[in-house]
């Protein structure tokens, strides 16, 4: 009865009870605890829990659900809790954005508390906000901080916009942001201009051509006084900054070196390195002569020497830009050799760096050093250092020729080692010293062949087939020697294989009737019996030679070889250059350029060294304005054979219908009034203009009103950029001319509304641009040259390779004037071997447009029947100075006094014993024409004007003092970047 009893009370329990009871738990769950904790009201308890919260998310797991419990939180004065939530927040507020406005207030009320870390965490973490929602109402925080009294509140703030920029450009600039960072940098606090510069230049790298970094003087000795104080990292922000600016002239660039000297004594090998970049950019202004550079050159050793007893990661990282150094300047470290001996624990990779510039530093002084060491080096232990070690003799001998006797001396020694690939790289080095010192070296032929049989690596047997088939006539069993390689034929690798047929093609020109069924042999296996193509074209034609003209053979195959040079893997000249602006940088230890190995658009602009002081090039001038050709455009860099290489393939290398080149510019259509006001008087009138017309081939109504549209150049007085031609298409006529009417160019030469035909221009020597070492065989020296308005490339192509050339066609990349070639390279005879021919190739001025760094830079491409070989060279921006740039004395008043000040640069022109009247002709012949000519106090005051192909006007004033070789030029020009080119004009017309 009680068990009944017991089991209807369990019932009537039972039916009141629902199923739910199965997914109820008693145990709330952990986010529910955590819940409950964040809004307990003891603040030891609900740190605890945002603890746990922010250990939840660090090992992955989703408590995004707390997050507006975790947000009221914020409003505590626990600077460790807040901290803790602002790590929450920036965490989730990507992800739940409509609830990261809930904090904004928070934020606000935090960057006005009175606690300056508490101000300062409020910034950082709306920095690190990356939610567009949120952006704007962060603003009015931002600016308040950006301009706190406290410099630790604005240091983070100038970081913050920085972050916002990355997330919202427009509202930056909008807001005014970048203008107030740049007034940071003129901050009494040292950190807060660090920080100033690391955000302007994390923008300008992502907008290379904003021109926020305006470096001047002021603002450069401003930074120097703050690289005192900064801390380490604020330093390399300041000396990266520093390394960007081109100093005005050799005393700026002396003083600034000189403040930056101390920092090669820091602690810190990264503040070391970017130091050491600034100097190596600024000695290129430094004359040689200077007692400075050679103070200089002595500073920059032992800093670098310090570096390399660091432990073996940064001594490899040192190592390579050491490289570089060396590279450009080995005398900085020619007395530091022992430095660079290898120890025997150092890892492999830092052996191998330092047995590279050992090399690199080896002379006639220490080469008997070099080589105790080296050979000491060939008994270790590890293969691949050994190997290193006896190519590295090798190269000694080819680098110093004094010490090449003793290198090969070393080298047998190490031969009777016997110690087998000892011997093969012995013997793979002694081939290319026969090949630098033919001739000389040929007595160790004997103890060459005596280790034929050991040889068993490609390398070394394909060097001992050349030895014997190069010297078979002093080797009296040479045809045995060859026979025995010949047996197993088909189971060498094809590198042996192409020897040995050209080693028994030798052997049969020298000894002909002892060798036939040798030679038959060889050329049967190579055409007969094999799969490879390059073999077989090379069998036959061995095979066609001999048979058809063994004289021809002989001269063929046993042609005078070019010598070699040890400098084959040093870096290419414009790519070093580039290396040492990034010295310090992973560019730096890749020995590549970043365009080569960072993706997207940031980190790809090119650098490269200022001119020395008094030399022909230009120096690199800051982006100025707006860039040439779009702001979007990629920059122009040759040597990577990308899209250039198919664009020159693509060619339609047959000549046009008219070769004539482009118009001058002294035949603009509809020339627009360039200046705002006046210009009509220079232009001849109305009827003269009508004459163009006249002689033109009727161009298609649209390109005729393309070309006469009046606001096609812009007008430079009142244009915000730098105007006519430099962001629009220049506006010169279209290339068809009819040469035919009015008897041909001569007459449509004397439309210059009466300027004189300039004779006797100066045209700089023929340099050479394109050595015959990276064109195999090709070498192309030229110059620029503007003959009766007409500008040309004159080049000079030189065959230094063995087979004949042909097929020449060239192409220009896009540049800062337009300059493209106006018709075909006009190589009309293929070029033999040995044989120069010159060739004048006309160019217009109405190419694709991009601003160049240097302006004046031109990357060149020509192609022949071997491969597509780049170069680039730098015109002198005289040959684009138009015939009629004699402007008006009223406009040019007019002009001067309109162009701003800030825009007129000075300079300095030394040594030069002319007097006003002479500089006057020679500067005429040029097309730099003199308006008016003034003497105050015996100072003769010229006033020149300067026309360029594309509508820019350059305005200069020229004072020469009697009895005095020293000039004194102004030059006034919209598109200031020019200034620079104009004085380096100047320079070469007056003093040749």
């Amino acid at each position: 009865m009680e068990w009944a009893s017991q089991l209807c009370e369990n019932r009537q329990f039972g039916s009141k009870m629902t199923d739910s009871k199965y997914f109820t738990t008693t145990k709330k769950g952990e986010i529910f605890e955590l819940k409950a904790e964040l809004n307990s009201d003891k603040k030891e308890k609900k740190k605890e829990a945002v603890k746990k919260v922010i250990a939840s998310m660090t090992v992955g797991k989703d408590v995004s659900a707390l997050f507006p419990d975790v947000v009221n939180c914020m409003q505590t004065d626990n600077l460790e809790l807040k901290k803790l939530v602002y790590l929450y927040l920036m965490n989730y507020a990507k992800s739940q954005p409509d609830m990261a406005i809930m904090a904004v207030n928070t934020f606000v009320k935090d960057c006005e508390d009175p606690n300056p870390l508490i101000r300062a965490l409020a910034v950082r973490t709306m920095g690190c906000i990356r939610v567009d929602k949120i952006t704007e109402y962060l603003c009015e925080p931002l600016r308040k901080c950006l301009k706190d009294e406290d410099p630790y509140v604005r240091k983070t703030a100038a970081v913050c916009v920085a972050k916002l920029h990355d997330i919202n450009a427009q509202l930056v600039e909008d807001q005014g942001f970048l203008d107030t960072l740049k007034d940071l940098i003129s901050d009494s606090n040292p950190m807060v201009v660090a920080n100033a510069v690391a955000a302007l230049s994390e923008i300008a790298e992502s907008h290379p051509n904003s021109n926020l970094l305006d470096l001047n003087p002021q603002s450069i000795n401003k930074l120097l006084t703050a690289l005192n104080e900064c801390t380490e990292w604020g330093q390399i922000f300041i000396l990266d900054c520093l390394a960007n600016y081109t100093p005005r002239d050799d005393r700026e660039s002396q003083s600034i070196c000189e403040r930056v000297t101390p920092r090669l004594s820091h602690a810190n090998s990264a503040v070391v390195l970017s130091a050491v970049k600034v100097l190596m950019k600024f000695m290129e202004m430094l004359p040689k002569d200077l007692d400075y550079y050679g103070t200089l050159l002595k500073k920059l050793a032992p800093p670098l020497v310090t570096l390399l007893s660091a432990e073996p990661e940064l001594q490899y990282v040192a190592l390579r830009n050491i490289n570089l150094i060396v590279q450009k300047r080995p005398e900085i470290l020619k007395h530091e050799m022992k430095v660079f001996f290898v120890k025997y624990n150092d890892p492999i990779y830092v052996k191998l760096e330092k047995l590279d510039i050992m090399i690199r530093l080896a002379s006639q002084a220490n080469i008997a050093q070099v080589l105790a060491e080296l050979k000491e080096y060939a008994t270790e232990v590890d293969v691949d250092f050994v190997r290193k070690a006896v190519r590295a003799i090798g190269r000694c001998a080819i680098k110093v020729e004094q010490s090449a006797e003793r290198c090969v001396s070393t080298l047998l020694d190490l031969i009777q080692t016997k110690v087998n690939y000892v011997v093969q790289e012995a013997i793979v080095v002694i081939k290319d010293i026969f090949r630098k010192y033919p001739n000389k070296y040929e007595s160790v032929i004997a103890t060459l062949c005596e280790n034929l049989d050991s040889l068993d690596e490609p390398e070394a047997r394909a060097a001992m087939i050349w030895i014997v088939g190069e010297y078979a006539e002093r080797i009296d069993n040479a045809d045995e020697l060859l026979e025995s390689f010949l047996e197993g034929f088909h189971d060498e690798s094809t590198q042996v294989q192409l020897q040995l047929l050209t080693a028994i093609v030798k052997l049969f020109l020298k000894k002909p009737t002892e060798t036939q069924e040798l030679v038959q042999q060889v050329l049967s296996l190579a055409t007969q019996d094999s799969d490879n193509p390059d073999l077989r074209d090379r069998g036959y034609i061995y095979w066609r030679l001999l048979s058809t003209d063994p004289v021809a053979a002989k001269e063929v195959v046993l042609a005078e070889k070019p010598l070699i040079s040890e400098e084959t893997d040093l870096i290419e000249p414009t790519l070093l250059d580039e290396l040492i602006c990034h010295i310090g940088t992973l560019a730096s230890v890749y020995h590549k350029p970043p365009s080569a190995f960072v993706e997207g658009s940031r980190g790809v602009q090119h650098k490269r060294l200022p001119a020395r002081a008094g030399s022909g090039e230009s120096t690199e001038s800051p982006d100025v304005g707006q860039s040439v050709g779009g702001a979007d455009a990629p920059p122009a860099v040759i040597p990577s054979q990308g899209d250039l290489l198919g664009d020159l393939l693509n060619l339609d290398l047959a000549p046009p219908a008219t070769t004539v080149p482009a118009v001058p510019a002294s035949m603009q259509m509809g020339a627009m009034d360039l200046l705002g006001g006046g210009l009509d008087s220079l232009m001849g009138d109305e009827s003269e203009t009508h004459n163009i017309h006249q002689r033109m081939e009727s161009p298609s109504p649209q390109s005729l009103s393309e070309y006469s549209h009046p606001e096609l150049g812009g007008d430079i007085g009142g244009s915000p950029a730098i105007g006519a031609g430099m962001g629009a298409p220049p506006a010169v006529m279209p290339a068809s001319l009819n040469a035919a009417v009015g008897g041909g160019l001569g007459d449509l030469f004397d439309l210059g509304g009466g300027v004189g035909m300039p004779t006797g221009a100066f045209i700089p020597p023929k340099t050479l641009w394109l050595p015959a070492m990276k064109a195999k065989g090709l070498e192309i020296s030229g110059t620029f040259a503007r003959r009766s308005g007409v500008l040309q490339m004159d080049l000079s192509l030189t065959n230094k390779a063995l087979s004949v050339m042909s097929d020449f066609a060239i192409q220009f990349n896009r540049n800062s004037f337009g300059l493209a070639p106006a018709g075909p390279l006009q190589v009309l005879t293929p070029l033999t071997p040995n044989q120069t021919i010159d060739v004048a190739l006309p160019l217009s001025t109405v190419g694709p447009i991009m601003k160049m760094e240097p302006l004046t830079n031109l990357q060149v491409a020509v192609k022949n029947n071997i491969d597509v070989f780049y170069f680039s060279c730098q015109y002198p921006i005289s040959i684009l100075f138009v015939e009629d740039g004699k402007m008006d004395r009223q406009v040019f008043l007019a002009t001067w006094k309109d162009i701003p000040n800030d825009n007129e640069a000075q300079f300095q022109i030394k040594d030069c014993h002319l007097n006003s009247d002479a500089a006057t002709n020679k500067l005429q012949s040029s097309n730099i024409f003199t308006i008016a000519k003034r003497t105050v106090d015996g100072q003769d005051m010229l006033y020149q004007s300067i026309k360029l192909t594309n509508g820019i006007w350059i305005l200069a004033e020229l004072r020469v003092q009697a009895g005095s070789p020293n000039y004194v030029l102004s030059v006034k020009c919209r598109a200031s970047e020019v200034s620079q080119f104009v004085y380096q004009c100047y320079e070469l017309v007056l003093k040749n």
